[in-house]
């Protein structure tokens, strides 16, 4: 039988989070710079596609700085110099609006 310790070891061990490759931890870090935990799969796609050192480097600039909102100062700095991803998901609400109006009948 498993005893309740053991239990309680595997929910912590789900919790913490596990880097496999060099970009999910450039991501992560990042995403902690930038006190922006919630978009940390962002900057891990980010740093995939685009070169690490620069993203890292703009990142501490930021931190460093007096920023409301630093994760959308760093996007901006980024937006500017042409470093966004190649590709962003559209949210489902404008996926759905997309669908209607493609299906509308013109008059």
């Amino acid at each position: 039988m498993i005893g309740p310790e053991y239990i309680e070891e595997i929910r912590k061990r789900g919790k913490k989070s596990k880097v496999y490759s060099s970009h999910q931890l450039i991501g992560l870090e990042i995403a902690r710079l930038l006190d922006d935990e919630e978009h940390k799969t962002f900057y891990m796609k980010l740093a995939k596609e685009r070169g690490t050192q620069e993203l890292l480097s703009i990142a501490r600039d930021v931190w460093d700085r007096d920023v409301k909102n630093k994760g959308s100062y760093f996007m901006k700095i980024i937006g500017a110099r042409g470093m966004m991803p190649k590709r962003i998901k559209k949210s489902k609400q404008q996926q759905i609006s997309f669908k209607k109006k493609r299906g509308q009948k013109r008059k």
